[in-house]
């Protein structure tokens, strides 16, 4: 991991981008309370964080900023630390023809009305995932070397496919918020028999983009024994503010 550049937000975050290999990612870490008088028993004001993986869709960082830095400060605020990474084929990454077009498979589709096939599904996700999860075990190694950095760790937000996957192969995954807005492929809904970790799972429930019956089908094939489901009305980008609290809310619940 090689650190970029570094900045202090204007609430004392402080907000480092790194690289991965090829792989852009960003960092953000609360700033430590100073403690008076510090004692062999006393909880350390530096004592290492929990880590949150922010989750996000392939739109990029830039365009995912605002967003993420938004929910980096709040989780800042109860103590956490941040970070997430580019994801392949997005942002200044080399894009995959393959899943362009499978992407401009599902578009058309869906202007003309058409259902979305299982074989589109699986072109445009099923790559995505295979080398986006292994990206963020090697990004998790990573952080989680830095000193100021510890477990447990929870995954929040994103491409659903991408955190069951991350649920089943990543042991230091200890809970998980998904968001129920994107196509997920049929052999996800099997490996989601197999997620055993705490979720909080959110829907929209008239999200143009999502199959609404899909989503509940796949949060009643996750194998884990404390699961939630929290759905509201509107549409894909109109998840109310209240609704991310109570995200925010599971994961303090279950890091600390």
């Amino acid at each position: 991991m090689h650190f970029t550049s570094e900045q202090r937000l204007d609430d004392g975050v402080l907000e480092r981008e790194f690289t991965l290999g090829e792989i852009p990612g960003i960092l953000w870490t609360p700033t430590p309370t100073p403690t008076p008088t510090p004692t062999p028993t006393s909880a350390s004001a530096s004592a290492p964080a929990p880590l949150i993986l922010l989750g996000h869709p392939p739109l990029g960082l830039r365009r995912m900023y605002p967003r993420l830095v938004a929910r980096a400060r709040h989780s800042a605020a109860e103590g956490f630390a941040t970070a997430t990474i580019e994801l392949p084929g997005s942002g200044d990454r080399p894009r995959w023809p393959a899943v362009e077009e499978a992407r401009a498979d599902l578009r058309r589709a869906m202007e003309a009305g058409q259902p979305v096939s299982d074989e589109i599904v699986d072109a445009l996700v099923l790559p995505l995932v295979d080398k986006a999860v292994p990206e963020w075990q090697a990004a998790l190694d990573a952080l989680l070397s830095l000193p100021e950095i510890g477990g447990p760790v929870g995954y929040s937000g994103g491409v659903i496919s991408i955190g069951i996957r991350l649920a089943v192969v990543e042991p230091r995954i200890s809970a998980a918020v998904l968001f129920a807005g994107s196509f997920v492929p049929r052999a996800l809904f099997e490996e989601a028999r197999q997620v055993t970790i705490p979720l909080h799972v959110l829907l929209q429930w008239d999200d143009e983009g999502n199959d609404r019956q899909a989503a509940l089908d796949l949060f009643d094939a996750f194998g884990s024994k404390e699961k939630s489901l929290h759905a509201h009305l509107g549409g894909h980008t109109g998840v109310p503010q209240y609704a991310g609290d109570a995200a925010a809310q599971f994961i303090t619940r279950h890091l600390k």
